[in-house]
């Protein structure tokens, strides 16, 4: 199911919530939402930006997720959001003040989802156990637009669990493994010829015990008496796209599965004890790959489905190209 259209950031501390209605289907924004943390850091005694600099108005972080301290999964991005934008000449001195350091090395790479969006992805998914750090100096730095950092950041987060679900539209099924090893295979159905999921991988933005998705939402219907109109809370959500794309339990299909083979509006349907076990499972990262559905890969700013851009394809979108991470 999908979530309305709505903006990036929580308050520093808290916990990742859903927030509003939402609703599974097509409509709405593709643009990515949920899991952030507010960017956090104290400022050092340079915290003013350089004499060389002309003063004017600050650049600052509005998000950094993963929200430091916690542990996620292999196909997490560092997502980077920005206040205002920045300009294109100023994003390799920026891409550089935004160093990553880890336990063990990592190529990787950022990338700029627009202007006021960069993600740090791996080439291939993070080894799980991973320690990340990521200090993001902007005391001084430019974004092109007339604006200079005030201060720096820091989040630091691990890799979790190496847990990652396959999807098949057409089997019917997804195969849940933990490193490596199978642990279920569930029966799922998915998206109708008329409302197709999302194809490829999405990493895990958030999940919630409880949400409350309607069809008017995301344009769907706003007439209660087409076939296509819901209004209803349902439990055990796992949220993989802004525009709405969701793996959980729904009352309009109990018994998912190829006897029932009956489609949803885009999300992934599990019963209601397969959805509750899922829930428990999964973390904010972990990748859930779909495959066998005719509507095409999720784009990369759709929530967090980074590793749906091949590594050539991610490197046109840096402007400081590939490099290893420095040691922790």
């Amino acid at each position: 199911m999908g979530r309305r259209k709505g903006g990036i950031g929580i308050a520093v501390g808290t916990v990742a919530m859903l927030v509003g209605v939402t609703a599974c289907g097509g409509g709405g924004s593709d643009k990515a939402s949920g899991g952030d943390a507010k960017a956090s850091g104290k400022p050092s005694a340079s915290a003013s930006p350089s004499p060389t600099k002309p003063l004017g108005p600050p650049m600052l972080l509005d998000t950094i997720t993963p929200q430091t301290g916690t542990t996620v999964g292999v196909a997490m991005p560092i997502s980077v959001i920005f206040t205002n934008p920045v300009a294109a000449k100023a994003r390799a001195t920026v891409e550089k003040h935004m160093k990553v350091s880890t336990s063990q090395p990592v190529v990787g790479a950022w990338h700029w989802m627009g202007d006021r969006r960069a993600d740090w992805r791996p080439k291939t998914y993070w080894p799980s156990g991973t320690k990340v750090r990521v200090d993001a100096d902007m005391t001084g730095v430019s974004n092109g637009n007339g604006r200079y950092g005030v201060h720096g950041y820091t989040h630091t987060f691990t890799i979790g669990d190496d847990v990652r679900a396959d999807v098949s539209v057409t089997g019917h099924t997804m195969k849940v493994t933990r490193n490596g090893q199978t642990v279920r295979t569930l029966s799922i159905n998915a998206g109708s010829a008329q409302y197709p999921t999302w194809d490829g991988t999405m990493a895990v933005i958030d999940k919630q015990e409880k949400v409350h998705m309607t069809s008017c939402s995301v344009g769907i219907s706003c007439d209660k008496g087409s076939p296509n109109f819901y209004d209803l809370t349902l439990p055990w959500d796992i949220h993989l796209t802004q525009s709405g794309t969701y793996v959980h339990y729904s009352t309009g299909d109990p018994n998912p599965g190829s006897g029932s083979a009956r489609g949803s509006h885009g999300c992934v349907h599990l019963s209601l004890s397969d959805a509750k076990w899922f829930y428990g499972q999964v973390k904010q990262g972990d990748p859930v790959t779909i495959t066998g559905s005719p509507r095409g890969k999720a784009p990369a700013d759709n929530g967090y489905a980074d590793f749906n851009l091949g590594w050539d394809q991610w490197l046109a979108g840096s402007a400081s190209g590939e490099q290893t991470t420095t040691a922790l």
